[in-house]
């Protein structure tokens, strides 16, 4: 179905692999087009309840296909912002994604590959992942993935220098911002990712999705309307099926039925 990503789902899990080796998996207009569909279809799909995003070989993704952005140029600004945007929207259909997406950070992640990064939950790097907004460098800046980056890394003075400077992180300065949450040896890196996706498979769906909403919504909150927003929230929870549910559970000494593999 795919020419530039591989899609699988397995015991509840869809993975994505970013698939152009011969180019470090940059991505082009394809690529963007694809993770469209198939971040679409796991948001739309209740069987799949984790998502893992990686990239074929020995490269994460190498940012966008140069090629591709030298034809692009040429075009006019109209064609060059239409364009700008469907990044932008790709980025916020991943970081907005109703369920968990993972990061499984298998090597170099470089430009609009970072970006990719910032928008996961959590990301688990390889110790042999390196990180860059070498934007700066051809005349560009990371503005799509910004709002994203500011985020992640709690604030702009954490990442300042890096997209002034395009200087490359290891994996530890990464860690070190909090643009990736653990690092481990290249030879762990599946078998850390499988260690939080079963962790992730133990809770709710639907409070797993409000999470998501939670983080999103209350830092934009005036700070005098959190109560009521939180208040609302955990009260529906309260009456939700599947809270009811997790707490007959903890009393009865049984796993919740979310947790029973099919």
């Amino acid at each position: 179905m795919y020419e530039t990503i591989t899609f699988e789902v397995k015991d509840r899990i869809a993975t994505i692999i970013l698939n152009r080796p011969k180019v470090r998996n940059a991505f082009n207009w394809t690529m963007i087009e694809e993770l469209f569909q198939a971040f679409r279809k796991i948001k739309s799909d209740s069987d799949i309840r984790i998502a893992v995003l990686t990239g074929e070989g020995t490269c994460f993704c190498a940012g966008a296909d140069l090629n591709w952005m030298k034809d692009v140029m040429k075009r006019s600004y109209e064609e060059n912002y239409e364009e700008s945007l469907k990044l932008a929207e790709l980025f916020y259909l991943l970081y907005t994604l109703p369920k968990p997406l993972i990061g499984m950070i298998n090597g170099p992640a470089i430009g609009g590959g970072t970006g990719f990064v910032s928008v996961c939950d959590i990301a688990i790097a390889s110790e042999n992942a390196r990180f860059s907004f070498s934007e700066v460098r051809i005349g560009l800046v990371p503005s799509d993935i910004s709002p994203f980056m500011i985020r992640k890394c709690g604030g702009e003075g954490r990442i300042r220098e890096y997209f002034l400077t395009g200087r490359r992180l290891t994996a530890e300065d990464a860690l070190n911002i909090g643009l990736v949450n653990k690092v481990v040896p290249d030879k762990q890196l599946v078998t850390a990712v499988q260690e939080i996706t079963n962790e992730l498979l133990q809770g709710s769906p639907n409070a797993l999705r409000v999470c998501k909403e939670l983080l999103e919504k209350v830092p934009l909150l005036p700070f005098d309307k959190v109560r009521e927003y939180t208040a609302q929230t955990l009260a529906h929870l309260r009456k939700s099926e599947e809270a009811q549910e997790g707490m007959n559970a903890f009393l009865e000494k049984r796993k919740p039925k979310w947790q029973i593999k099919n």
